[in-house]
């Protein structure tokens, strides 16, 4: 899957002459000088509504899908497809809807801009509205080789296969990489904050520590591609060691934090070793 944006430019470069303006205030030579002027002023709440959008649909893609060593491209269970496609549709929805709102208040903050920007404002550089210029694209591309290219060349076309095989190899290394240290710093992090102070009391942490726990093992059994049992296994006895275990329980059971710390630190020796082992480690491949 591929993400793409079609998003209003909120900064411009001076032109020659501004450049070469500003230049004369520091006594310098134009060329040599770079400069620009925001359109807008982005920290608006109509603006952010905008931004916040992209935020989510960010996190989104990323959290319903695996690395691939293909820039802009991720893979995505094909099971999930027709989910994520109804997902996005309500992200364009929710953008268009926030454009609507920043649009709307579009002309106050050019007024805004031109008394902030003097004689840098110039009102070619402002569109007569927003609408259609943020957008969202998203789209399924192949990167399997091209069916007819077995007919052409048969030889290049068997290339292309083993080029194809080994991205997803490299996928599959990529994926339990990120996986591997993405649990690891989590595990560090709550291990971190059950272990005493230095004056012996507890130190604080956030709910956030056993819930994003919580969600990484929900993210990993809905993407798990199965190519490594050492991880699963590991991700398992993670998921065992705070199972049912409320975040105000650990606050206030001084004997169940010293056990959850000691079982995670366990957890978090089994992940450091596979880090350290991993160049050395064979990927086992199945059927994709």
């Amino acid at each position: 899957m591929r993400i793409s944006y079609t998003w209003f430019g909120t900064r411009k470069s001076l032109s020659r002459e501004q450049k070469a303006q500003a230049a004369d205030t520091f006594h310098a030579e134009g060329k040599y000088l770079s400069a620009g002027k925001k359109l807008i002023d982005t920290g608006d709440p109509s603006f952010r509504a905008v931004t916040a959008v992209r935020t989510q649909v960010n996190s989104f893609f990323k959290g319903t899908s695996l690395p691939y060593p293909e820039s802009g491209i991720r893979l995505v269970p094909q099971g999930t497809l027709d989910e994520i496609n109804v997902r996005m549709l309500q992200f364009q929805s929710q953008l268009d809807e926030a454009v609507e709102a920043l649009d709307a208040r579009f002309d106050e903050l050019k007024y805004e801009a031109r008394s902030r920007l003097g004689d840098l404002f110039n009102e070619s550089d402002y569109p007569t509205t927003l609408r259609g210029l943020f957008e969202i694209g998203w789209d399924f591309p192949s990167v399997e080789p091209p069916e007819y290219l077995r007919r052409l060349n048969p030889q290049l076309y068997q290339e292309e296969c083993d080029r194809v095989k080994s991205r997803f190899d490299e996928a599959v290394q990529l994926a339990e990489i990120a996986f591997t240290e993405e649990l690891s710093r989590m595990v560090e992090h709550l291990a971190e904050r059950l272990t005493g102070a230095a004056d012996g009391t507890p130190k604080v942490f956030r709910d956030s520590a056993i819930d994003n726990l919580t969600e990484f093992f929900e993210r990993f059994k809905r993407l798990n591609i199965g190519s490594n049992e050492e991880l699963e296994q590991v991700v398992e006895r993670a998921r065992q060691v705070i199972d049912g275990v409320a975040p105000q329980t650990l606050r206030d059971n001084d004997t169940l934090r010293q056990r959850i710390s000691g079982q995670l630190a366990a957890v978090q020796s089994s992940l450091d070793g596979m880090m350290v082992d991993r160049p050395r480690r064979n990927i086992l491949r199945r059927p994709r």
